[in-house]
C-alpha cells in the first residue's frame, strides 16, 4: 500500500486476528517498536499472532490467562492492531497498539482501538487495563495521558538503554460503582474550629493516630493553635491553614492541614479522609487555593491503595519510601505536586453532567460563588473531572445571580442538565447547594469542549 492515504468516507471495522493477516502484523511492529525497544519484534509478532490464533491460550507466560489480538479496517484495509494479554490477577495489558503508519493522521483510528480494548477488559472481568510507553514518544505517551491514564511510575533504561519507560494504567470501575460516587456531594472550604473541631479532631485520631506516633489530642490542640495564627502569614510562625471536606449535611469527610515552608513548599499534614472521593476532592480543590502561598505542596502519609490511584491520577510524584520514620511499622511515603509546572484550575464534575459537556449537550456549568469561583473569568480555560472522565472546557462567558430561582428565571434549563425537567434541575441544584451555599451567589459559566485536549 502506498505511504499515505486520504480516505474521505471511512468504513471503520474491529475484528480478531485471523489467518492472512500476520505478514501485517509483523510490518507494522517492526516499523514502530525498533526506536523504542530493543529485541526481535519479528520474533514477539509470531509469538504473540501464534498465541492468538491458537484460541488465545499462552504455553510460556506464567501470569497470562489468555491474548487475544485485534485488526482495525478503514474501508477494507487493515490499518492497525491491537493485542491484549489477559492476566491471571484480572487485569489486561495492551502490548503493543499500533496504528500502521500510511493510516496515521487518518484521525480516531487509536482511540476506536483502545475503546474497543477496554470494552473487551471489562467484558473479561478485568478491574484495571495497563500497559507501558517510552517516555520519549511524545504522541504516544501523550494519547495515553489524554485518554485518562495515570502513571505508575518509570524506568530509566529499562526496554533499550537511554529509553526510559513509563508504566501506565487506567481502573475500569463497574459501572454501579461510578453511579454510587456520583450521588455524593464533596465540597472543599475553610476549616471553621466552632462548626467543624469536634468532627476533625476524632477524624485525625481514627486516621493518622495509628500510622503516626505522637499525634494525640495534644498535637490536634497545636494544629488548631496554628491556625488560630494563620493572619500573621509568618512562616517562622507556623501558622496552618485548614481545609475541609464536607457533604451536603455538613458532616466533615476529610481533613488536611496546610503549612508553608521557607522556601516556598507547602507541607500537607494532615491529609485523611474517610472516602477516597473525600480524599481526591481535597487534592483536586486545595491546590489552587494555596497558590498564593507557595510553589510545590508536599505530603508525608501511609496511603491506601485507593489513594495512590488518586494522587497518580492527579498527577503527584512519589518521591521517597521512609520506612518507620513515623511508626515503627510503617513505611511512609513523600508524594509532591509541583504547582508551578502542574498546577491546574481542576473542578469536580458529576460523571454523566460531564459526558453531557464532552457531547456538546451541557454547555452551562452552575456553581455557588466560592472565592476560587469567583475568580474565573471569560476566556480561563478549566479541567473538569469525574471519578473515571476528564477533558478541559473554555469559558465562553460568566452570568451571576442572587439564588437559584433568579438564575433558573434566565438560563435554558436544558443547557444544565441536557437529560432533566426543569424541576429536576431546580432540586439537583438546592441539594448541592442548601441555602448557606445558595447565598454566596450563583454563577453561572457558559462553556465549550477545547477539541483535541485531555478526554
Amino acid at each position: 500500500m502506498a505511504d499515505s492515504v486520504v480516505v474521505v468516507q471511512k468504513h471503520v471495522v474491529i475484528r480478531e486476528a485471523r489467518e492472512g493477516d500476520f505478514n501485517f502484523v509483523a510490518r507494522i511492529m517492526e516499523e514502530a517498536l525498533p526506536e523504542w525497544y530493543n529485541g526481535d519484534h519479528g520474533a514477539h509478532a509470531t509469538r504473540i499472532y501464534d498465541a492468538h490464533m491458537a484460541g488465545g491460550t499462552d504455553n510460556v507466560g506464567h501470569f497470562s490467562a489468555e491474548q487475544h489480538m485485534f485488526i482495525i479496517e478503514v474501508n477494507g484495509w487493515r490499518a492497525g492492531m491491537v493485542h491484549l494479554v489477559v492476566k491471571k490477577q484480572r487485569t489486561t495489558k495492551i502490548s503493543p497498539l499500533i496504528v500502521a503508519k500510511e493510516f496515521q493522521g487518518v484521525g480516531g483510528l487509536g482511540s476506536k482501538l483502545l475503546a474497543h480494548a477496554e470494552a473487551f477488559a471489562r467484558e473479561h472481568g478485568s478491574r484495571q487495563i495497563y500497559a507501558t510507553v517510552a517516555e520519549s514518544n511524545g504522541k504516544a505517551y501523550g494519547f495515553f495521558r489524554h485518554m485518562g491514564y495515570s502513571v505508575a511510575g518509570k524506568s530509566p533504561s529499562h526496554y533499550k538503554p537511554g529509553s526510559t519507560e513509563v508504566m501506565i494504567y487506567k481502573p475500569l470501575d463497574d459501572v454501579k460503582a461510578i453511579e454510587e460516587r456520583d450521588r455524593q456531594h464533596i465540597s472543599v472550604r475553610e476549616f471553621d474550629e466552632e462548626q467543624h473541631g469536634e468532627q476533625v479532631r476524632a477524624l485525625i485520631l481514627e486516621k493518622l493516630a495509628p500510622q503516626f506516633d505522637g499525634v494525640d489530642d495534644s498535637w490536634i490542640d497545636a494544629l488548631y493553635a496554628g491556625y488560630r495564627r494563620r493572619h500573621t502569614r509568618e512562616v517562622n510562625a507556623k501558622f496552618k491553614l485548614v481545609y475541609v471536606a464536607v457533604d451536603s449535611d455538613g458532616v466533615v469527610l476529610g481533613v488536611v492541614g496546610c503549612t508553608p515552608k521557607k522556601g516556598e513548599p507547602i507541607k500537607l499534614m494532615p491529609c485523611v479522609a474517610k472516602t477516597p472521593e473525600a480524599f481526591a476532592a481535597l487534592l483536586i480543590d486545595i491546590p489552587y487555593m494555596l497558590r498564593a502561598f507557595g510553589r510545590k505542596l508536599y505530603v508525608h502519609c501511609v496511603p491506601s491503595v485507593p489513594e495512590v490511584m488518586v494522587l497518580q491520577r492527579l498527577g503527584w510524584l512519589q518521591n521517597a519510601q521512609m520506612p518507620a520514620a513515623y511508626h515503627i511499622k510503617f513505611s511512609t511515603q513523600q508524594w509532591s505536586n509541583d504547582l508551578e509546572i502542574t498546577m491546574n484550575r481542576n473542578i469536580r464534575v458529576k460523571g454523566h453532567l460531564l459526558r453531557q459537556i464532552k457531547r456538546g449537550d451541557k454547555t452551562l456549568e452552575v456553581r455557588a460563588g466560592y472565592p476560587n469561583i469567583k475568580e474565573i473569568k471569560q476566556g480561563d480555560t478549566i479541567h473538569f473531572m469525574s471519578s473515571d472522565e476528564e477533558c478541559d472546557v473554555r469559558v465562553k462567558g460568566v452570568r451571576v445571580f442572587p439564588n437559584i430561582d433568579a438564575m433558573m428565571g434566565k438560563e435554558d434549563h436544558t443547557r444544565i442538565a441536557a437529560d432533566m425537567s426543569r424541576q429536576g434541575v431546580v432540586d439537583l441544584l438546592h441539594s448541592i447547594y442548601p441555602p448557606a451555599k445558595e447565598r454566596l451567589g450563583i454563577y453561572v459559566f457558559e462553556i465549550e469542549v477545547v477539541r483535541g485536549a485531555r478526554g
